[in-house]
């Protein structure tokens, strides 16, 4: 049997007052994500291990059971593994945002979403003014980069910017966490002041400005880590002999790539509300021809929570309910010959009430030909409690999909 995961990063949510008191997925219309939970098994998953922080790059690994406490080396790597850039022994990578700062505030995480051609620019001009042979910048996707520095100590504390949004940014810039790191927080302040100064007046940012769109007005270094040791997919489950990964994100790309899973790219694939669904659908389909299994990840619905848009969310819920999870389900469905078991599931919960990532449980269901259904009936948070996969943690989830 082939896999299939259909993962809404940051799908979940808490209840909403102007909802009725609804979870997003409660008030959302998503008859096929509900006919999936009517047909197959549901439960929940513990994707946060106790004692990390609830970053994509923790829930997405693990979902695919990887063990965080073994593996982790934070979401730079994952991201330098995904842009093609080959870590080094003492060599630290990060990622390094473009944000908006606004006076005192660090107004958003994204810049404005500016987009991957301004910011390719920016970066350009970052490494130019601020690179040298210890530092280096490369460019990433819209507001997501990397900064990798030779002989960088990972023992720092930095903020995720998506954390602190209209929050005061001096107090959070990096920390020693020991004294023999207080050269890399050192540099590593020095670089965001600077990239203050350098990145107020670029061009872009003043075309930016002229037509009413937040300015990339600073770099913000995070997710400190050395190049991870990570079992391939296939090695874990031999019955995957080959594997693929489709987001627009580059650190689930990452995660891929360490993985052993091959990357496919899809014109249009933003991250965000106006993503190509249907290529990438499209392009989940043609693998599932090929490969034995197909992480498809869609950004969209992570990126409305962390505006705090409650409509935006619940339209990205829905375009992921009709135009990935319903035409997959259909196609599939139909196949006689390469069974497909389908899993569907948010990363984390990211609230709009809260604009960030929390490390609640979140709702998954599994479904393929033949499988015996639970009694739940709808596709959400609260309805899920009553699945018969219960309250699964670790590698459970995945052990109990791929052995479908």
């Amino acid at each position: 049997m082939k896999h299939i995961i259909i993962l809404g990063d940051g799908m979940a949510d808490w209840s909403v007052p102007s909802l009725g008191g609804k979870t997003l997925l409660q008030a959302a219309h998503t008859p096929n994500m509900d006919r999936l939970a009517r047909l197959g098994r549901t439960g929940r998953l513990i994707t946060v291990p106790q004692g990390f922080h609830p970053g994509s790059e923790v829930a997405n690994m693990s979902v695919l059971g990887y063990n965080l406490p073994q593996v982790y080396e934070g979401r730079g790597v994952l991201e330098a593994a995904s842009m093609g850039v080959d870590l080094v022994p003492g060599e630290m990578a990060m990622r390094c945002n473009l944000v908006c700062l606004e006076g005192d505030l660090l107004k958003n995480h994204s810049a404005g979403h500016i987009t991957t051609e301004e910011a390719d620019e920016l970066v350009r001009f970052l490494q130019d003014k601020l690179g040298d042979d210890r530092v280096s910048f490369h460019t990433g996707v819209q507001y997501r980069h990397l900064l990798v520095v030779k002989g960088g100590d990972k023992r720092i504390a930095c903020t995720p910017p998506h954390d602190v949004p209209q929050k005061p940014w001096r107090p959070l810039l990096v920390r020693a966490e020991v004294p023999e790191a207080q050269p890399t927080a050192d540099l590593l302040n020095a670089l965001i002041l600077r990239s203050q100064e350098l990145l107020s007046g670029h061009p872009v940012n003043l075309r930016r400005m002229s037509q009413g769109k937040d300015p990339a007005n600073s770099i913000w270094p995070w997710s400190p880590g050395y190049r991870p040791q990570m079992e391939p997919f296939s090695i874990r489950f031999p019955q995957v002999r080959s594997g693929a990964v489709i987001s627009a994100v580059d650190l689930i790309n990452g995660i891929g790539r360490y993985a052993g899973l091959r990357r496919i790219c899809v014109e249009g694939a933003t991250g965000l509300y106006d993503t190509n669904y249907e290529g990438k659908t499209a392009a989940a389909l043609e693998a599932l021809r090929s490969d034995d299994f197909v992480y498809l990840h869609i950004e969209a619905s992570d990126e409305a929570g962390h505006e705090g848009d409650v409509d935006l969310k619940l339209r990205t819920i829905e375009n992921l309910d009709r135009r990935v999870v319903g035409p997959i389900f259909e196609a599939v469905s139909q196949w006689d010959s390469d069974p497909v078991a389908i899993a569907v599931l948010p990363d984390h919960p990211t609230p709009c009430e809260l604009r960030t990532h929390t490390a609640e449980p979140v709702p998954f269901l599994i479904w393929h030909k033949g499988i015996e259904p639970d009694e739940v009936q709808t596709f959400d948070e609260v309805s899920v409690c009553n699945g018969i996969y219960g309250l699964l943690k670790d590698e459970e989830f995945i052990k109990a999909f791929m052995e479908e």
